[in-house]
């Protein structure tokens, strides 16, 4: 299954018209003393107070307006001359954006400084910038995630009562399907999830982004083909995946390591 992709802010290739060249800061090349500073290295300054009281948590989705600068003034990247704002789950972008949005309110526009390795690194590639980088960001909205989901009773191993099959799945049925017809390996199903480790923590899930997702069943881990294949049309099934059909026990970085447990509702079988 896809696992949840970290991403990053991408230098837009939108054509719509230029409206507006936001001007670059005098105080581009470094933080100013008055500025705020976390812990890890993040420093921020507002330039125009917020009316809003709510702030952003990591899994919320927001919308803003924002321009961006490397420490010798040039403009890399700016919703505001595109004259169009942007949305994405604050979780999915940059460290220092992930860290810093929470620290807003909506109206709020702020200014910061964002250590390379809070942002794309010192030298990036890929057309990205790297070192510090300067930041305008105005928070427009606040769209608040769905509520996790609970983490399930008997995440930490598989009940005795539990199927398993000969390659070493375990699952059982949370609510039976209305369908009849069980997927093959070479469809497509849409499906919503969410996965934890046995420890409990959850790594990913569709239902936080209220998003479900379509993919071509045979790539993905080998759990999820052929886990998927014992469900019908409606069924919602808790799967015990041990590493070796799903990330390994020594996985790539930010893949969980070792038996993960997934809730699974199959939507719809895509042919």
């Amino acid at each position: 299954m896809p696992h949840a992709a970290v991403l990053t802010l991408a230098i837009s290739s939108t054509t719509q018209a230029e409206t507006t060249m936001p001007e670059t800061p005098s105080d581009v090349q470094a933080a100013p003393a008055d500025a705020s500073k976390t812990a890890s290295g993040l420093a921020s300054k507002v330039l125009q107070a917020g009316k809003g009281t709510q702030k952003p948590a990591a899994e919320d989705t927001v919308t803003v307006h924002y321009s961006g600068w490397t420490t010798d003034g040039k403009l890399f990247d700016s919703s505001v001359k595109r004259g169009q704002p942007t949305s994405f789950p604050l979780n999915g972008v940059i460290k220092g954006w992930t860290e810093g949005l929470q620290l807003m309110v909506e109206g709020e526009k702020r200014r910061f400084w964002i250590p390379a390795g809070l942002a794309y690194g010192e030298n990036p590639g890929g057309g990205r910038p790297g070192g510090l980088l300067v930041f305008d960001v105005e928070l427009l909205g606040i769209k608040t995630a769905p509520k996790p989901p609970a983490v399930p009773e008997d995440v930490a191993a598989a009940p005795a009562s539990a199927e398993k099959t000969a390659s070493g799945i375990s699952s059982r049925v949370l609510t039976k399907g209305s369908g009849t017809e069980h997927p093959k390996a070479t469809d497509q199903v849409e499906v919503h999830y969410s996965g934890w480790t046995t420890d409990g923590k959850l790594f990913d899930s569709s239902v936080t982004r209220n998003e479900s997702i379509v993919f071509p069943l045979n790539q993905v881990i080998p759990g999820w083909t052929e886990g998927v294949q014992l469900m019908v049309t409606g069924e919602k099934r808790r799967f015990w995946i041990p590493g070796k059909l799903a990330y390994g026990d020594s996985p790539p970085p930010g893949a969980p390591a070792g038996t993960l447990v997934f809730d699974v509702e199959l939507i719809k079988i895509v042919k």
